[in-house]
């Protein structure tokens, strides 16, 4: 095990420096720079000598290919810049902005995996039967559904219906007041939820039908075993495997920001930070989160694996 782990973890340099040199080169890649979002068509009226100097101020003024080694060694000690905009550290933004974004990701696998695995299974077990076709209408429509319309429809229903909308543009933290920031983060979470939701059950289900025509399966059933038992000890363990992966491919996409679920809810998350840095070319701030970002999915996917051999004894990673 710790063999594995010393060497996934070497994998991640070549990994997050790969990602790093992709960023750099991508957010240059867009048409003006952090002076013309500044300035708007002001800047056009700078003299050759005002805008050397804010290219100086801004670190612009030396070649691309210095500025990253610059950025990365400083990004090796910690340090990811500072946000113009915002006035402070880089790191410190995206510390603020990460927890809220964590608990909408929590949240939002934990409504999935609650719908998602028993529609799943019971789909599974009663296949072909009015109960199957019903959740897999339900996938459908998950699967159909686009995150922005049922949050819109969600914010509609609660204001037409029932008169109240959900509270938004004053965040406050789980520590601060937990019931009020349930109810502020809740109905995010099931628009994110929904269509996860529809994934877990999709795969459960067809996991599960696999699963169950296996030869162990049919052996323990002739030993004599309960089905309740042949269920839970012989067939869901191994069906839930592929659905683990899909989860770690979820969580690291929800905690790389849900900019559309963000904007709608109005959610001071990594999303909306992240979309508004790359709008007013902030740089250091774009590289920045997007490398936090690439950091959690491959610490994701690494948790991933450890999870497969929890779950499936049949899989070692010893020496």
């Amino acid at each position: 095990m710790l063999r594995y782990l010393t060497q996934r973890l070497i994998a991640f340099i070549p990994t997050l420096i790969g990602i790093s040199i992709l960023v750099f080169g991508a957010i240059r890649l867009i048409p003006g720079d952090i002076i013309t979002a500044t300035l708007g068509t002001e800047a056009g009226m700078l003299t050759t000598a005002q805008r050397e100097a804010l290219e100086r101020y801004y670190g612009l003024d030396k070649p691309p290919l210095e500025q990253y080694f610059i950025w990365m060694g400083e990004a090796v000690q910690g340090n990811l810049g500072h946000s113009v905009r915002h006035g402070r550290p880089v790191l410190e933004l995206i510390i603020e902005r990460f927890p809220l974004t964590l608990e909408l990701a929590v949240l939002a696998v934990l409504i999935a995996l609650s719908v998602g695995i028993p529609f799943g299974l019971i789909s599974a077990l009663r296949h072909n039967t009015w109960i199957d076709f019903a959740g897999r209408l339900f996938a459908l429509i998950g699967l159909a559904v686009p995150n922005f319309l049922l949050g819109t429809l969600i914010i509609y229903a609660l204001s037409v219906f029932f008169g109240v909308l959900p509270t938004a543009g004053n965040y406050v933290g789980f520590t601060e007041d937990p019931a009020r920031n349930l109810g502020q983060m809740i109905f995010p979470a099931i628009t994110l939820g929904f269509a996860f939701a529809a994934s877990v059950m999709r795969m459960t289900r067809s996991s599960m039908l696999e699963v169950l025509g296996e030869d162990y399966v049919r052996t323990a059933r002739s030993k004599g075993l309960r089905e309740r038992a042949v269920i839970a000890r012989h067939s869901l363990r191994n069906a839930l495997i592929p659905v683990v992966t899909l989860v770690g491919i979820e969580m690291g996409y929800l905690l790389g920001g849900t900019f559309i679920v963000e904007q709608i809810f109005a959610l001071p998350g990594i999303g909306r930070l992240l979309i508004n840095a790359i709008s007013q070319r902030e740089y250091a701030l774009v590289q920045g989160t997007v490398l936090f970002i690439a950091l959690n999915f491959v610490v994701i996917n690494l948790l991933v694996d450890l999870v497969y051999a929890l779950i499936d004894p049949r899989i070692s990673y010893g020496d």
